[in-house]
């Protein structure tokens, strides 16, 4: 209640009408304030959500459908924000972020940019956007395919400035296209670019100016995490053949473990528990690295490996001691429970494609590659799909925004809003 006092007192002084303030206070009270998807992995990075109230089972048909739009292709996620929606898309030769009426689809604005497909890029899978949008206060940062940055004004589109991250820092190419997202910290935009002395940079949020450029690691499609660490701010990443842990004020190295595969495709981001990290990549696997404070180093032991779970370019979700998730490069694929301290697995089940997913309400949300959107109760007991709807085309690789109890999907030409309350 201490921030809807310090709501009403403002309100008071400032002559704001009770009318006004009793949408104010009756949003915050329903969850509403925090219902926002304003980066790659929602709230806290963690692909998890706090929204109530979800329906225990769907239609044979599928959720209630709000509104459906084509757009161009990308697999860029879809960012939420009160009453608006932020992802990216292409059209032609040129590059696109977009702006949309949450409750509608309609466009609100469009910021277009100049994005040749080099002609090595591997176009077999797709030539849109892979990176998603990042929003910070009144502004959004995004990176196109050949790692062109812009930092928009999220009302209007204006752009602020922009840097082609590839070009000015030398990054390392990559075939599939620029997939990193950027991420907040402090008064800075932290983004991967794999240059030689400057594999991962930090950019005034203002500005865009060089605030710190750290290593020489070859960037590959994950996205940085930021973690906490003996009580302190840490930053892990994937690079092309490792996993490295820097100190986010400043890139200093803190620690790397090799991991990587033939095609140097690191891309499912790590996830944390208390000093067990959890890495996992096609072909090699995964791994449970203990990380302890050793004076001014991080001593890296690992404690466990399997390659029984292979997270490829999927997210992945902790609930309790368990990793869930969609393991495998090529079919069959399975939705799997590991226990992040032990990797011990609890189960490998089938039933879906390879799918992204969230989590609420203690249900998780898949979304597969073919376009088949599922309801599905995972426990270390058990896997039980309680509902099943074909709702997209293939290919469905972005991984769906829950904001409340409106699910955002996107295949790789239509977006389309979901009741799932």
């Amino acid at each position: 209640m201490g921030t809807i006092n310090v709501i009403l007192s403002r309100a008071w002084r400032t002559g704001i009408r009770v009318a006004v303030m009793s949408v104010a206070l009756s949003a915050m009270a329903n969850g509403v304030a925090k219902a926002q998807w304003t980066q790659w992995g929602g709230p806290n990075q963690s692909f998890k959500v706090d929204s109530k109230g979800l329906a225990d089972k769907w239609p044979d048909d599928g959720p209630k459908k709000l509104w459906t739009r084509d757009i161009g292709e990308a697999y860029s996620a879809v960012l939420a924000e009160n009453d608006r929606l932020y992802t990216m898309y292409r059209d032609g030769k040129k590059e696109v972020t977009i702006c949309m009426d949450a409750k509608t689809g309609d466009t609100i604005w469009e910021h277009k940019f100049k994005s040749i497909i080099n002609e090595e890029h591997g176009v077999q899978f797709g030539v849109g956007p892979r990176s998603t949008p990042l929003i910070v206060g009144d502004r959004i940062y995004s990176i196109g395919m050949a790692g062109k940055m812009h930092c928009l004004n999220k009302e209007d589109g204006k752009k602020y400035w922009g840097v082609n991250l590839w070009k000015k820092y030398k990054g390392n190419f990559l075939n599939h296209g620029y997939s990193s997202s950027p991420i907040e910290y402090k008064d800075t935009i932290i983004v991967l670019v794999g240059g030689e002395d400057q594999s991962i940079i930090a950019l005034d949020k203002l500005t865009g100016k060089l605030k710190w450029k750290q290593l020489s690691y070859k960037n590959s499609y994950s996205t940085p995490k930021l973690i906490k660490l003996n009580g302190e701010d840490h930053l892990v990443t994937f690079m092309a053949d490792e996993v490295v842990g820097i100190d986010p004020n400043n890139g200093k190295y803190m620690w790397s473990y090799e991991i990587g595969n033939q095609w140097k495709q690191n891309i499912c981001m790590p996830v944390i528990d208390d000093d067990i990290l959890f890495i996992s990549t096609s072909g090699a696997g995964s791994r449970g690295l203990k990380l302890t404070k050793n004076g001014e180093k991080i001593d890296v032991e690992e404690v466990w490996t399997s390659r029984k779970v292979q997270f490829y370019h999927v997210n992945s979700i902790k609930v309790g001691d368990y990793v869930y998730g969609s393991t495998g490069n090529r079919a069959p694929n399975f939705f799997s429970a590991i226990n992040i301290k032990s990797g011990d697995i609890a189960w490998r089940e089938r039933g879906f494609a390879k799918a992204t997913c969230v989590y609420a309400d203690g249900k998780f949300i898949l979304l597969d590659e073919d376009g088949v959107l599922g309801l599905v109760k995972a426990t270390p007991e058990g896997f039980t799909i309680i509902s099943k709807a074909q709702m997209l085309d293939k290919v469905a690789w972005s991984v769906p925004t829950l904001v409340g109890k409106t699910l955002i999907i996107r295949d790789k030409t239509k977006i389309m809003a979901l009741d799932i309350g």
